[in-house]
């Protein structure tokens, strides 16, 4: 919803719209575009908007409940979306884990040859009055993405998420079946994907991408220096060119191809999407560093077990003589109980583990389990409170990752005034 407003305000509409009076990091690029903020009230529905409600909350929400009262059309967040993207080439960025990464990386190598409007899903959102092109990350959950026919997909993985809603992984797949049929041009997807063959039966064109494997786009020759990683790309045999990016771990290699292959399927200056692929950052919340005395602070959204695994590798490439600490909050007590033992062993790649209170979220406020549960299943791991930071220091040549979905960042807040 950050995003979008972004995006709206960026094409010259006015936008407002009311929140949570916490603040969380998606305000922030809110704040620096003026966008009016405001506490939830039945008073600030008014005539003369638009009324776009965001997916978290329900039917029964008193805003939504006032604009309906009045005869105000209220419009969900994926249905405005999907008929915003049908004015523009648009391409949508999917899978379980992954797509605000890819997206973002998509969203910044396309402004360098076309000019790009975005959406991304760490809250940041760019709106060109001109351009042709519209990027955005197409979520699964409650099948939202349905509601959207792209020109172009990505789809990083398909895995078991969502609990909440999702029955089982044939749930999730039979998602991404019928998402998949409604792309209009071409799919790119991950070629190691167990569920592959089952996007290729329902799609005229899917192209598949990976590492020095047979897929029709492919990396090879990779290198990892201090400066990040190159490879070289082909498409479908055909040597294509040598690419660099400052990025670390295979994870992000095969982000790069996804993007390469899109950029490929609808012509883009290839030297200019080569270049920016140097210039690109990341996105907030995805292995975000702060150097702090001499460690190493990080802050990072993975929230499933194959996500920290892909951050932990990435701070071993990265940094693989230091000692590699997680901080991790649980999101959900439904995804914490259903992946637990995963969950365990994705955060026993760490050196050592911390582990904080389960965050609930809006849709689901407790549980049968904490997080004593986990801690119990990892070897040498602790329960951490914000009272008990201090005991971070000890790894003072370290770096701290803090991972989470919920309010992980309060502790890192804490951690890092405690540091200074």
């Amino acid at each position: 919803m950050s995003a979008l407003a972004q995006v709206l305000h960026d094409i010259g509409h006015t936008v407002q719209g009311s929140d949570i009076t916490a603040e969380v990091f998606t305000e922030g690029p809110l704040r620096k575009k003026n966008i009016k903020i405001l506490p939830f009230s039945e008073d600030n529905v008014v005539e003369g908007f638009t009324y776009i409600a965001g997916n978290a909350f329900k039917d029964d929400h008193p805003e939504i409940k006032k604009a309906r009262e009045k005869g105000y059309e209220v419009i969900r967040y994926h249905i405005f979306l999907a008929d915003f993207m049908s004015k523009y080439i648009s391409i949508a960025v999917t899978g379980s884990h992954g797509k605000t990464s890819t997206t973002g990386l998509l969203s910044h190598v396309m402004n360098g040859s076309v000019d790009t409007t975005y959406l991304i899903g760490d809250g940041t959102g760019f709106g060109l009055p001109k351009s042709e092109y519209f990027a955005f990350e197409s979520c699964e959950y409650k099948r939202h993405f349905l509601s959207y026919y792209p020109d172009y997909a990505i789809i990083t993985n398909i895995d078991f998420d969502h609990p909440d809603y999702f029955e089982d992984i044939a749930d999730v797949v039979d998602a991404f079946k019928e998402m998949a049929s409604q792309v209009q041009k071409c799919i790119v997807m991950y070629g190691g994907d167990p569920y592959v063959s089952d996007i290729k039966k329902v799609s005229k064109r899917v192209l598949t991408y990976g590492i020095d494997s047979d897929d029709d786009i492919v990396a090879s020759n990779v290198e990892v220096s201090e400066e990040g990683t190159s490879f070289d790309v082909t498409i479908n045999g055909k040597y294509l060119d040598r690419f660099q990016t400052p990025m670390f771990g295979d994870h992000l290699i095969l982000n790069s191809l996804a993007v390469i292959g899109v950029s490929y399927l609808d012509n883009l200056d290839l030297e200019a999407i080569k270049a920016s692929f140097l210039s690109y950052g990341g996105v907030k919340r995805r292995f975000s560093e702060t150097k702090l005395h001499n460690m190493v602070i990080v802050d990072d959204y993975a929230h499933h077990p194959k996500e920290i695994e892909a951050t932990l590798e990435t701070a071993r490439k990265k940094y693989p003589e230091r000692e590699i600490i997680s901080v991790f909050q649980p999101h959900t007590f439904s995804r914490t109980e259903k992946f637990l033992n995963e969950f365990a062993s994705a955060l026993s790649l760490s050196d050592k583990a911390y582990i904080v209170d389960i965050f609930g979220s809006a849709r689901e406020e407790s549980g049968n389990l904490s997080s004593k549960d986990l801690v119990d299943i990892i070897p040498g791991s602790e329960l951490l409170t914000e009272a008990n930071l201090e005991g971070l220091d000890r790894h003072s040549d370290g770096v701290i990752i803090f991972m989470g979905a919920g309010d992980i960042q309060k502790y890192e807040k804490r951690f890092t005034e405690l540091l200074s």
